[in-house]
């Protein structure tokens, strides 16, 4: 395929001339720095990330191409994407075709050769912003008429996205192994990697819908509920706070991750809040309050869960005593969240991670334990 134009374009103006990659268009979405070295595969077909122009830090994408093994979901999800370097050629035996290829296949527009962290240190110091991309013939459309289309479309701060990328239909994954239990799965955008250590702990998964009413997801007689990662606002998403707050009432073992944290600090009566630039890779430092073991983690979350750090505080909502669980370390950020009355805890980051780390790994075999004393109580 031929170079053609491209350009990003900011909401405050900056734009960044390149090259096309991917399909030719426009699109739009909150531009995101993500810091990871590897896994591109991974984080283009994560749920999460829908709505977002996903700028990579790594200079060079594409080595490895694409593989039917490794996608997280059905689809890729960014909004658009962007990269300094991409490989000319793909080295990897599991390839079955390049990235630019499959950007193209599923009309992901991109660019490329333009400095990516110039536009992430842009994004750290002022914050994410809307952005655009422009590329072929829509490349040539004035300056001024680009900035007005990425200043007239939407924002993330009260955006729900969970019926954009949830499942329509319930389906269930058997337990591996001496099977334990059922835990039913709130899909939010759930990743494949999900529901497949959940498997190997012996839980039959029962993936259902976003929009399942309480009464529907008990009739289901699960052991235990899930919720996943997903994109969005979580303060948009008091359906789902209501739900979870059912849930807490039956007293059922819950653990939720990413979008699940900020869902359940808002189900205990916390408040969320949305943070300059996120955390989004494969490098970012937690602590575990409990045993003071640092974890390395992955992270894609642009909200965080406003609870007090450093003592055991009563859940607004009447669930019994909370505490903070884990911290980020590079900025005190929220990690995680412990019910100490009730059988509930969370964290905000994918300890599912692929192509990894697999530091809190751990914490799946926390719920399994969880959900196993729950049972023998009962």
């Amino acid at each position: 395929m031929a170079l053609d134009p491209a350009v990003l374009v900011l909401e405050d103006g900056t734009r960044y001339a390149g090259v096309a990659y991917g399909a030719r268009g426009r699109t739009f979405g909150e531009a995101v720095f993500a810091t990871g070295m590897t896994g591109y595969q991974e984080t283009l077909t994560d749920p999460s990330y829908a709505g977002q122009i996903v700028v990579m830090t790594a200079p060079h994408v594409g080595n490895t191409g694409m593989n039917d093994e490794d996608p997280e979901s059905s689809r890729i999800w960014v909004a658009g994407y962007v990269v300094r370097d991409p490989s000319r050629i793909v080295s990897n035996y599991r390839a079955t075709s390049s990235l630019d290829d499959e950007l193209v296949r599923q009309g992901i527009v991109g660019i490329s050769g333009i400095d990516t962290r110039s536009i992430a240190r842009k994004l750290r110091d002022l914050g994410v912003m809307r952005g655009g991309i422009f590329s072929g013939d829509d490349a040539r459309i004035s300056p001024v008429e680009q900035i007005e289309l990425v200043r007239e479309s939407a924002s993330m701060i009260g955006r729900n996205l969970s019926s954009e990328v949830s499942t329509v239909d319930g389906y269930t994954i058997p337990a591996e192994g001496e099977r334990i239990g059922s835990v039913a799965v709130l899909d939010l955008g759930v990743k494949n990697s999900t529901l497949n250590y959940l498997a190997a702990r012996g839980f039959d998964v029962a993936v259902v819908p976003e929009s399942i009413t309480l009464e529907a997801l008990l009739a289901t007689k699960p052991d235990a509920v899930f919720f996943s990662n997903g994109p969005g606002d979580p303060g948009a998403s008091d359906r789902h706070v209501e739900l979870l707050q059912g849930v807490l009432r039956e007293r059922l073992p819950f653990f939720g991750i990413c979008f699940g944290n900020q869902l359940l600090g808002r189900a205990l009566g916390f408040g969320t809040y949305k943070l300059p630039f996120g955390h989004r890779g494969i490098n970012q430092p937690v602590v575990d309050v409990a045993t003071g073991r640092t974890e390395i983690t992955s992270h894609n979350h642009g909200f965080a869960v406003d609870a007090p750090i450093g003592s055991v505080t009563d859940s607004p909502a009447g669930f019994g005593r909370v505490e903070v669980s884990h911290i980020n370390l590079n900025d005190n950020v929220v990690e995680g969240l412990n019910a100490l009355d009730i059988p509930a805890f969370s964290v905000q980051y994918h300890p599912e991670a692929a192509a990894g780390p697999h530091d809190a790994n751990y914490l799946f075999d926390r719920f399994r334990d969880l959900v196993i004393s729950s049972k023998d109580k009962n």
